[in-house]
């Protein structure tokens, strides 16, 4: 696919590394060329100099054959302006827009083919707002990851001694509990020469003490999944009641109003900037505590009782403030510390340290992109593991004939050795069926199947898969592309 990127920033350049390793012919503008510079030399792509709202300069980039442009410089008008270029003088087919404004998520007219021509728009602030949401919803989570509209997830969980599936083979999990439908699709296990390593899925397959275990689940059994791998027999969970957040920008603003209208949480924010703290203020409820200091100082920390703080959040623009943040937090006493890292190097460093979760921006909104990219009827993509990894929610189309999946017994589909099938969604609306009624009929709840091997898949069934390695995606949707007698 020929795509070109507008800016060359954090998010530009997250989205070129993911885009380069797929092999997709990429292009970026920028007005800086040092920062092209650095990006040719990292990466197999081209660098154009220029304003991208300008049709000569997207014109030398290759946009009269174009087939996806995403507009991620640091200005809404910006990337708006320029998918309407795009979309009057060249006809580009899809449009993606960074817009960091929240109220144009919902001005589809603003936004649409009659508007500035965007297909989609992504906001890197909302995407991390929505997952620090879902870690704070499930506080035994490493990550959660949400497919077919939310009926199924995708979790990481540190396994701990004492915890009832801990210490047992795969294949005795299904007997311990037998009324929890889920697969375990990957393990990584620390060890001496090698932190996190991956270790193959199956029925001989015993899990230790300290692995780090992705489950697929429906989302009614994730509470049920998490607690039998992380808590030990009788051990009452605890909710996130408490929490503190290090730094006052756009992600803070966004989460303090999502969690205040819970109505379920104390949250204190500390920043820096003592015109920003009044800026806070004024915007956010009264039960929202505002705090004007440093999180690296440790005297405020111990003056705010850190150490009862449920989940403490480092989410400055500063990697480093970021991670010693976390660290002095962590080590007075908070149960868990979250940091927000953008560097990809840095974020290497700290797996396996004392910092529980160290999330990059870019990898929270990654997938809304990768599923414009991909062949086949791709719904959902998240990338996992700094990008090594994926997870995929992919639609089985056609009939016996047309399809190599469709028709067939589980057992009979040639996966590669390493992909695990996770999970069915069945019952899912098709998107893609003209021949529906007029007339809405009330349909079944979808149902959430652990696929086994005489499990028949059926035409747009919602088949849920795990990669450990993204160079095996290809295969994958070869496997679930059509023939031509299908249309």
């Amino acid at each position: 696919m020929k795509i070109i990127i507008l800016g060359a920033g954090r998010v530009g350049a997250s989205v070129a590394d993911s885009l380069v390793s797929e092999r997709n012919d990429i292009t970026v503008i920028d007005k800086d060329p040092a920062r092209l510079r650095e990006l040719e030399s990292r990466y197999d792509l081209r660098g154009v100099v220029g304003n991208g709202i300008d049709p000569s300069v997207l014109a030398e980039a290759g946009a009269n054959d174009t087939d996806l442009l995403i507009a991620c410089a640091a200005q809404d008008e910006t990337n708006l302006v320029c998918c309407k270029v795009a979309q009057v003088m060249f006809n580009i087919p899809k449009l993606i827009a960074r817009v960091r404004s929240s109220g144009l998520d919902k001005a589809d007219q603003l936004l649409g083919k009659d508007g500035f021509g965007v297909d989609r728009i992504i906001c890197p602030e909302e995407s991390l707002t929505r997952y620090i949401g879902k870690l704070i919803e499930y506080p035994e989570a490493l990550q959660v990851r949400e497919f077919a509209g939310g009926r199924a997830c995708l979790v990481s969980v540190r396994a701990r001694g004492g915890a009832p599936m801990v210490g047992h083979r795969i294949s005795a999990l299904r007997l311990m509990a037998p009324d929890v439908g889920m697969r375990i699709v990957a393990i990584y296990r620390r060890f001496a020469d090698e932190p996190d390593r991956f270790i193959s899925c199956d029925g001989s397959t015993m899990v230790e003490p300290g692995d780090e275990v992705f489950v697929l689940s429906g989302r009614e059994q994730i509470p049920e999944v998490l607690a039998s791998f992380h808590r030990q027999r009788g051990q009452a969970s605890r909710p996130v009641r408490r929490i503190m957040m290090a730094g006052g920008g756009r992600v803070a603003l966004r989460l303090a109003r999502q969690l205040d209208k819970l109505g379920t949480c104390q949250i204190k924010i500390v920043e820096i900037n003592a015109e920003r703290c009044v800026e806070l203020a004024a915007q956010l409820p009264s039960d929202v505590l505002v705090l004007h200091g440093d999180t690296t100082d440790e005297e405020l920390l111990s003056n705010e009782s850190i150490e009862d703080i449920d989940l403490f959040l480092a989410i400055t623009s500063d990697d480093e403030d970021n991670i010693m943040a976390s660290l002095l937090a962590k080590r007075m006493g908070a149960s868990r510390v979250l940091a927000l890292i953008n560097r990809r190097s840095y974020a290497d460093l700290m797996h396996g340290t004392q910092i529980d979760i160290a999330l990059s921006p870019a990898q929270a909104m990654l997938g809304e992109l990768l599923a414009y990219v991909r062949q086949g009827d791709v719904q959902a993509v998240h990338s996992l593991r700094r990008g090594v990894a994926e997870a995929l929610e992919i639609v089985a189309r056609g009939d016996h004939k047309s399809s190599r999946v469709v028709g067939r017994k589980v057992s009979d589909i040639h996966l590669p050795p390493e992909v695990h099938m996770g999970l069915i969604v069945r019952g899912l609306p098709d998107l893609l069926c003209h021949d529906a009624p007029q007339q809405p009929q009330p349909a079944a709840e979808p149902e959430v199947i652990i696929p086994r091997s005489h499990t028949v898949i059926e035409s747009n069934d919602h088949v849920v898969f795990f990669l450990p390695n993204k160079r095996l995606v290809k295969e994958v949707e070869k496997l679930f592309r059509v023939s031509a007698t299908y249309f």
